[in-house]
């Protein structure tokens, strides 16, 4: 047999299923990662730990998704973002702003009571989404209109909205949340978690946005080369508003969901959540290079993040290895994206 025959072989083989194998590696990889951390349970079983292997009960299954909501939900907006090069390390932030001043909106206390169970839900929802979309707004118009790196600006983003979020309640949480408000973080609809259906939801709306309409297109179009766009007729400032405007509002209903499912608004809640989107993003294949990027790789990115971190708590491990391995995660997907060989070229 030849040897060069048998490596030309190998190296055609791969090269005819290199897209194919690009397309649905994450699928691959989340499928093999929830069979080690079941195969681990199994042994733990064999070893006395465990009376049964929990991890792929039903309950358990309900917490890994009720778990990956928000940063599933943090992480759809981060995708539009990342598509167009671009990157918002704020959303933390406004997340506990935004939870900060819709739960004073939802509180049982005197003065701020709400009357009825529409409203209870409603106007924390609106108050949450007004901050959302203003500090995107901000963020968009500055970045965009001044031509400022995304990091430089949603980096002060960061900063003024966690100030902001102390000035509001001196340091304080604010608690007592009335039942109806707090229905949202931990209310079931036919067993399924209200947080879980709020982020199928939105996964469904952005997906249908993201590649359905004209706006997804230029959202692409931005991303691949906005020199291009902008010659083609594209008005890349308003994309790029539209852009963080959208990750922002996304970061206000997180939000709103973390607070109800918690019980109180946390003023330092929401810390570190903007790696963990970013993080759910580029494992999903979406190329911090832009233009290149699906939700539906962000879903299984955010999924694996949840897995990992939902069996590394079941077999006792500590929270310190979840951080190290995410980082991990960060830097071999990055190394293993095919947009790199085009910038090194």
């Amino acid at each position: 047999m030849n040897p060069t025959h048998s490596t030309s072989s190998g190296i055609s083989f791969f090269g005819r299923h290199q897209k194919r194998l690009h397309k649905y590696g994450i699928v691959i990889a989340f499928f093999a990662l929830c069979l080690i951390v079941a195969l681990v349970g199994e042994y733990q079983v064999s070893q006395g730990a465990w009376s049964d292997n929990y991890f792929f009960s039903d309950a358990n299954m309900l917490i890994v998704l009720r778990q990956v909501s928000i940063n599933g939900i943090l992480a759809i907006g981060m995708t539009f973002v990342i598509i167009t090069a671009g990157v918002d390390l704020s959303v933390g932030s406004v997340l506990a702003l935004s939870g900060i001043v819709a739960a004073r909106f939802a509180t049982n206390n005197a003065g701020m009571a709400i009357g009825d169970t529409a409203t209870a839900v409603l106007t924390p929802l609106i108050v949450a989404l007004g901050i959302g979309i203003v500090c995107g707004l901000i963020n968009g118009t500055v970045l965009a209109r001044y031509r400022l790196q995304p990091f430089i600006v949603t980096m002060g983003m960061l900063s003024a909205a966690r100030g902001l979020a102390l000035l509001t309640t001196g340091g304080n949480p604010v608690s007592q949340l009335n039942n109806d408000f707090r229905w949202l973080g931990n209310g079931y609809v036919a067993a399924v978690p209200v947080p879980v259906i709020i982020f199928i939801a939105l996964f469904g709306l952005a997906w249908l946005l993201l590649n359905k309409t004209i706006f997804g297109r230029y959202v692409y179009a931005v991303g691949g080369n906005a020199k291009s766009a902008r010659t083609s007729g594209i008005n890349v400032i308003r994309i790029k508003v539209l852009v963080y405007t959208l990750c922002a509002a996304l970061a206000g209903i997180a939000g709103l969901i973390l607070t109800a499912r918690t019980g109180s608004a946390q003023t330092n809640a929401g810390a570190g959540y903007e790696l963990d989107a970013i993080a759910a993003v580029v494992i999903g294949g979406t190329s911090m290079a832009g233009g290149v990027g699906t939700l539906q790789g962000t879903l299984f990115g955010v999924l694996i993040i949840g897995v990992m971190n939902n069996g590394l708590d079941l077999l006792g491990v500590q929270s310190y290895y979840q951080q190290i391995i995410k980082g991990v995660l960060i830097v071999v997907a990055v190394l293993l994206d095919p947009s790199r060989k085009n910038q090194r070229d």
